[in-house]
């Protein structure tokens, strides 16, 4: 019955811009709606079903965006977009974010996608423990992050580091594992590690944040300061409406499951499903609201940021994220339904 509601206002709102451009025979005092663009981290899944329904469900629209999603093809082409001004706000893993900002970039984090790592090791089912990887060969895609969080994971089961062997992957863990290639591999227990233990249940999943790593936002919604100080109020648009987005998720997640899938043909549906379950929980802080920033998590992140290597100096919490858009968007009403 929420959606008709949902469906009326809509209709008010664009008969209100219809009257108003036949009243007045100016453009000029016609709400526009904007043009928004969004490139992902990654290719899309079910963590991004929050920004699909937010567009689905015309949370988008209602606050005067057509909003535009781009995946990317490569890793780093979020990044490389958003600095270049070609797309207004990226998705980005925060240890990227930490990276382009300590070689200057001035980036700035606005709202949090997930609130808990997605780091993770995925091993074969021999091995109980990280500390068991030692001498054996561990594939990492590449990116500096991955290191850090291996080590982490490894020295946070006691065991030690420097005597992992590590060869460059890309993006096959998944691949490499079935074949034997390696006894474990760098990867998002959401995503690669949802995926082999479907095809090998006895997979082990050994997450980041269970090894000593604090519970920090993986993914955080970003844009160039410069941007930020331009035009604040269409940041404010875009996450309002992914607020929303992501509120339905957590309230809908077969509809918002849908959502995604109907924008993105080709998912395995069944996988999407599973990958949300799990996903649900890291939606929202045990505490507080959905895309939030809190202040003292960040802090301890920054700390492990650096104790392991990804940056060289510790990350200036308060220049590098601006919670103010997030902290406005969650103290408004409920998205509807």
């Amino acid at each position: 019955m929420r959606r008709p509601l949902l469906g009326r206002l809509l209709a008010i709102l664009l008969g209100a811009t219809a009257l108003l451009a036949a009243g007045c025979g100016s453009s000029a005092s016609v709400p526009q709606v904007r043009n928004a663009s969004l490139v992902l981290d990654f290719t899309p899944n079910a963590v991004h079903a929050g920004i699909y329904s937010a567009i689905a469900r015309h949370y988008a629209r209602l606050q005067g965006l057509n909003l535009q999603v781009i995946a990317p093809s490569a890793s780093t082409d979020s990044i490389k977009l958003l600095e270049a001004g070609r797309v207004n706000f990226a998705i980005l893993d925060i240890h990227d974010l930490a990276i382009a900002r300590a070689r200057g970039a001035d980036i700035v984090g606005i709202m949090a996608i997930v609130e808990r790592p997605l780091a993770a090791v995925i091993a074969q089912p021999p091995i109980a423990t990280p500390k068991q990887l030692a001498g054996r060969t561990v594939g990492i895609t590449g990116v500096p992050s991955d290191t850090a969080v291996l080590d982490s994971i490894v020295a946070g089961a006691g065991g030690e580091p420097d005597k992992l062997k590590t060869i460059t992957i890309g993006f096959n863990a998944v691949g490499d594992l079935l074949a034997g290639k390696v006894a474990a591999a760098t990867a998002f227990w959401n995503d690669e590690g949802v995926t082999i233990r479907r095809h090998r249940p006895g997979a082990r999943v050994f997450r980041v944040e269970d090894y000593g790593a604090p519970p920090y936002p993986e993914l955080v919604l970003c844009a160039t300061r410069s941007s930020l100080n331009r035009d604040p109020s269409l940041a404010k648009a875009v996450v309002q409406a992914l607020v929303y987005g992501y509120e339905f998720t957590r309230a809908n997640p077969q509809r918002s499951a849908l959502d995604l899938e109907r924008q993105v043909p080709g998912l395995d549906p069944s996988l999407v499903s599973a990958e949300l379950a799990g996903l649900l929980p890291a939606f929202r802080p045990a505490v507080g609201h959905v895309g939030e920033l809190n202040a003292t998590t960040l802090d301890a992140w920054s700390q492990w940021e650096v104790r392991f290597g990804i940056v060289s100096r510790r990350p200036d919490v308060a220049q590098m994220f601006d919670p103010s858009f997030v902290n406005e968007a969650a103290s408004l009403t409920a998205a509807p339904q």
